[in-house]
């Protein structure tokens, strides 16, 4: 949204190499595959390996993840709905730039509601958007807890933790779904880019 002092006062440029342009230039279309889920549920492993499978057939990729983004682009974000919400919106509008730049961008967030997923699909488009429901249980997710998020929230010492004191709302319609705690990272990768190629 723009500030009301700036409307009026912002004018988009246009430039001349387009993103079709970039994408001729890769050798492939650009788009972004959006993993949600659970923390716990496997999506950074999911990604990291999606990537490499992609990057070895020559994709022009990059992940964006949760952590690595909330260590600086939204560091100053906390994990309120609302910060939850402006967090999204962030990675929405820098993968949609990096969409325009060609990339196949993968994003590794819990995003648990579907308003903020509805956000991000119209924001970079229906047709350059493929969401991913890593659909893995609460219980293998708390059973895994590798940054003892879990604990904490069980032990009262975290609060809004997704799936315990604060809602995930599962995707209704995503393209995939997927759990990571019946087949390894590297046959969801397999899958997830037959079914994008199949799209």
């Amino acid at each position: 949204m723009v500030a009301k002092d700036q409307v009026g006062n912002i004018y988009k440029n246009s430039f001349c190499v387009t993103r079709a342009d970039r994408e001729n230039l890769n050798g492939h279309a650009g788009m972004v595959i959006w993993l949600t889920g659970l923390s716990g549920s496997g999506k950074s492993t999911i990604a990291n390996a999606l990537e490499k499978k992609l990057h070895a057939e020559g994709k022009r990729t990059y992940i964006l993840d949760g952590d690595n983004i909330r260590s600086g682009l939204c560091r100053d974000l906390g994990f309120s709905e609302a910060d939850r919400n402006e967090n999204i919106r962030r990675i929405a509008e820098v993968s949609k730039l990096m969409l325009d730049a060609g990339l196949v961008v993968i994003t590794a967030f819990i995003s648990p509601f579907k308003v903020e997923r509805g956000m991000a699909r119209e924001l970079i488009g229906v047709e350059n958007f493929f969401e991913v429901y890593v659909k893995t249980p609460l219980a293998v997710c708390e059973q895994r807890d590798p940054k003892g998020l879990y604990k904490k929230a069980r032990n009262g010492a975290l609060q809004n933790m997704t799936g315990i004191d604060s809602p995930y709302e599962s995707p209704e319609a995503p393209n995939a779904t997927i759990d990571s705690s019946i087949s390894s990272p590297e046959k969801i990768a397999d899958f997830l880019i037959a079914a994008i190629e199949s799209r």
